[in-house]
């Protein structure tokens, strides 16, 4: 039997998938996050959650995990592909190995072979895009300090902005001034912006923050109703900017959003509002897992033209 593995390897979890050679999933595997391998504690907690995963994988598949040698796995790691290559490569028994982003195995399950836009927006942001193979394009992803434009980071920073510039006096008032304040047990928005600068409230746990956003603009806070809008608006401009570089006007352009910023349902109306303006575009929710694009990298990487079942 042909074996095939598939691993999406997030901040919050990895899973792992095995098919043979008809697309047929064998067993399905989850376990830890696999952190930065570089970071202190990364590398063991990177090999623990591939091992527990495709350990979990392989049992349910009924499969011995000692004797497996996979014709073709492919891994999408979150943090990217550079530190992680030799050691996954010390972990598996494959004849090809593909280590590449999250990003890229979430392109590849959004859209139909592969070749089609997603727009990318939890903590941080990218859009990426492949209209033919070996043609990739992205927008964004720069990074919290200098991007990551309509993330949920970057939505909770704006809500400081707007607090702070509240209780200075110079805006308008908003209710995310309180909410924040409860949020974090602080006295004021300036202890609030201070403690985000202290190891107590990491990148995520800030990012966390993002549906009081969506909850006050519920209840009809203009400020964070602005805040949403303009976080809509940047995701649709960097589909816009991908599509741009990979179709002419008018082409049809399938583009998928994934993350949990896209879970408050005034943005993501707004944003596939804003991308269908351009004709011929056609937006949704992705068709497949990122473990699944994963898996459907591995069979190309092959020379197979199936899809996982």
């Amino acid at each position: 039997m042909r074996l095939f593995l598939g691993v999406d390897g997030g901040k919050s979890a990895t899973a792992a998938l095995i098919g043979d050679e008809t697309g047929r999933v064998l067993g399905t595997g989850r376990a830890g996050p696999c952190n930065h391998a570089a970071e202190a504690e990364g590398r063991a907690k990177l090999e623990r959650a591939v091992r527990d995963s495709l350990a979990a994988a392989c049992a349910e598949a009924g499969l011995d995990r000692s004797a497996i040698r996979f014709e073709a796995a492919c891994l999408g790691m979150s943090g990217g592909p550079d530190d992680k290559r030799a050691i996954l490569s010390e972990l598996l028994a494959t004849d090809q190995l593909i280590v590449t982003t999250d990003a890229e195995i979430a392109l590849s399950a959004a859209v139909e072979a592969g070749q089609g836009i997603i727009v990318i927006a939890g903590t941080g942001s990218i859009a990426l895009g492949r209209r033919h193979a070996g043609q990739l394009v992205r927008a964004g992803g720069w990074g919290y300090v200098f991007g990551d434009e309509g993330s949920a980071f970057d939505i909770v920073r704006q809500a400081v902005r707007a607090a702070l510039r509240m209780e200075e006096g110079w805006g308008p008032p908003t209710t995310l001034r309180e909410a924040l304040l409860e949020a974090t047990g602080s006295l004021d928005s300036n202890e609030t912006l201070h403690r985000f600068y202290t190891p107590e409230w990491p990148r995520d746990r800030i990012a966390a923050l993002a549906p009081l956003v969506d909850q006050a603009a519920g209840a009809g806070d203009t400020a964070a109703i602005e805040i949403l809008n303009a976080a809509a608006q940047q995701l649709a401009l960097f589909a816009a900017s991908v599509r741009a570089q990979l179709w002419k006007p008018g082409e049809p352009a399938a583009i998928a959003y994934l993350g949990g910023v896209f879970e408050s349902a005034r943005l993501r109306e707004r944003f596939r509002l804003l991308v269908e303006l351009e004709s011929g575009n056609r937006c949704g929710p992705p068709k497949r897992s990122a473990a699944e694009g994963a898996l459907l990298e591995a069979y190309r990487a092959a020379g197979l033209n199936i899809s996982p079942e």
